[in-house]
């Protein structure tokens, strides 16, 4: 059967893995709380860049020589969803595309990529002084307002449309991927707008389960909008 898309575009914090976001996991490797700035940015008292601001700040101050490889180190104890080779190797054997779009750092999500096997990743940058120690700013590369920018970037390079596309994430911040996509899965979504948003919901601990939303086994059948 011709496949019926050929671009799937993962959320990373929360989907890809069993984390609130990359960011606060490395809080809590170093063992400090960011609630306060967690907040202060909910409620659109700071911007993006502020809030990474200052949770560099906060590692800073628990370990001030902290350096990209300290990053590096956390990343490899991370949480991650059971099911993820499966799920990228059955989506790219059947000819489609798979990228992670994530607001998280790059260091995990380059990490994902290289070990599991997807064809790209975008994610917010934090910067280093040229002995590698961190340089207490970062670079807002995907605006969380709007994550369908990048869906649709990697829709023109792989020479797709929106038509062919799926979207998967977890929270509000994903609707936009959800809007610039045909189909979106709300995967154990944290809140009821993102499962409202979406084509599926799939509330799972084996990312696995995804698969039947887009590859459904008989053509004649299509899974039902929810799915448990």
């Amino acid at each position: 059967m011709r496949r019926k898309y050929d671009l799937v575009c993962f959320d990373m914090d929360g989907v890809l893995t069993k984390l609130r976001s990359s960011w606060a996991w490395v809080h809590q490797s170093l063992g400090v709380e960011n609630e306060a700035a967690y907040q202060a940015f909910i409620n659109q008292e700071i911007d993006e860049k502020e809030f990474m601001r200052r949770d560099i700040a906060k590692w800073k101050s628990a370990k001030p020589d902290i350096c990209e490889r300290d990053l590096i180190h956390f990343f490899q104890n991370m949480p991650v969803i059971d099911g993820i080779q499966e799920t990228v190797a059955a989506l790219q054997e059947c000819g489609m595309k798979c990228v992670i779009i994530s607001g998280g750092i790059d260091l995990a999500a380059k990490m994902l990529k290289n070990e599991y096997g997807f064809d790209d990743c975008v994610a917010d940058r934090v910067l280093t002084n040229p002995d590698g120690t961190l340089s207490g700013e970062g670079e807002v590369v995907v605006d969380l307002k709007d994550k369908g920018v990048f869906v649709r970037k990697f829709i023109e390079e792989y020479g797709t449309s929106q038509e062919r596309t799926v979207s998967l994430g977890n929270s509000f911040t994903d609707i936009p991927m959800f809007k610039n996509s045909a189909m979106s899965i709300a995967f154990n979504p944290t809140d009821p707008y993102t499962s409202d948003a979406a084509t599926y919901t799939v509330r799972s601990e084996n990312i696995s389960d995804i698969l039947d939303c887009i590859l459904p086994d008989d053509p004649e059948k299509t899974p039902g909008r929810r799915t448990g």
